[in-house]
């Protein structure tokens, strides 16, 4: 059996090709994808040929191709393994670690049932618990302030999840003004430049002294020192934004040291594999919180969805990614 999947086949080169698909092994689900969501840094990061998480094996540091983008995803159950006893054919789901791949095979620890709430918000769910570890780790308490820095797919999303938390006043960090916009409408109560000179100082005042929560997501090391300068005593900020260059500094000393800032590694794999507790959810215990936000009206993260398009435009679409920094919130529907 054939199905159509998203590859990129060289640097900077995007391709819809056809793919084998087998029959749902032991303990898996076989889906088809109705919405699949870009993961905009990741995505380019592997498009273009940059390294992925080295911290985690060596040959991660090396760029294969092929290599496949897309880990968040939503669809309907089409067939299932031996040993799958909660999900049924024709349950409509969210997916996490899938791929832009029109039906897939997928671990049934990988699938949330999606009672009542859209595909298009079901396909944010995965890539959204990222800030919501984020906001876990920094142990968010109602009224404190928050400020993220660099507005990406992930620090949009952190927005309305902040605002759901009670973080006030939330300030948005970028440098484009198109960004700052949209940052308005998706939670910020401010948004800055971090170029203007007087950044840190207006951070400081808009927040009565400094933030007290930090979200950097834009994984450089001038976007860190950026937050670090906006913090109150005894902030805590998290490294959500993968850092994939080592080559920088920071005065540690005057910086994080002597404030007494707890920084925080915010990568999604560091979090509990199997049960939750103070701060620290397991990656299901998150799609399921989100899932029952949704339902109940609290969130509604597909509004941060700019464009959608078809997997046949994928070429077009990732070529945009691999050069345009503004790159918008994308979904491909299926």
């Amino acid at each position: 059996m054939k199905t159509k999947q998203i590859l990129f086949t060289e640097a900077y080169v995007a391709k819809l090709e056809e793919a084998e698909l087998s029959e749902p092994g032991f303990g898996k689900v076989q889906v088809r994808l109705s919405h699949s969501t870009i993961s905009s840094g990741t995505e380019r990061a592997k498009l273009t040929g940059s390294r992925s998480c080295g911290w985690k094996k060596p040959e991660d540091e090396i760029a294969v191709f092929p290599r496949q983008g897309g880990y968040s995803s939503s669809g309907v159950i089409t067939a299932l393994g031996e040993g799958v006893t909660d999900l049924k054919v024709g349950d409509r789901v969210a997916l996490s670690w899938s791929t832009h791949r029109e039906t897939l095979n997928l671990s049934q620890e990988n699938v949330c049932l999606l009672d009542g709430v859209s595909f298009e918000d079901g396909a944010l769910f995965h890539i959204a618990t990222f800030p919501l570890a984020a906001m876990r780790k920094c142990r968010l308490e109602l009224g404190e302030s928050a400020i993220v820095m660099g507005m990406g797919i992930l620090g949009l999303l952190s927005l309305p999840l902040l605002r759901a938390s009670g973080a006030f006043p939330i300030i948005a960090v970028d440098p484009d003004p198109q960004k700052r916009e949209k940052a308005l409408s998706c939670g910020a109560d401010f948004v800055l430049d971090p170029y203007d000179p007087l950044f840190s100082q207006k951070a400081k005042e808009l927040t009565g002294g400094g933030a007290r929560v930090g979200i950097e997501v834009t994984g450089i090391g001038k976007g860190l020192e950026g937050i670090l300068d906006c913090m109150a005593r005894g902030g805590r900020v998290a490294l959500l934004g993968c850092t994939r260059e080592s080559d920088f500094t920071i005065d540690y000393y005057r910086k994080v040291h002597g404030p007494g800032i707890t920084l925080i590694g915010a990568h999604t794999h560091a979090r509990p594999k199997t049960d939750s507790y103070g701060g620290w959810w397991t990656q299901r215990d998150d799609m399921e919180a989100l899932i029952r936000l949704t339902k109940g009206g609290r969130l509604h993260l597909s509004a941060l969805v700019e464009e959608t398009h078809s997997p046949e435009e994928a070429p077009e679409v990732y070529d945009r990614l691999a050069y345009d920094k503004t790159f918008p919130i994308v979904q491909f529907r299926w």
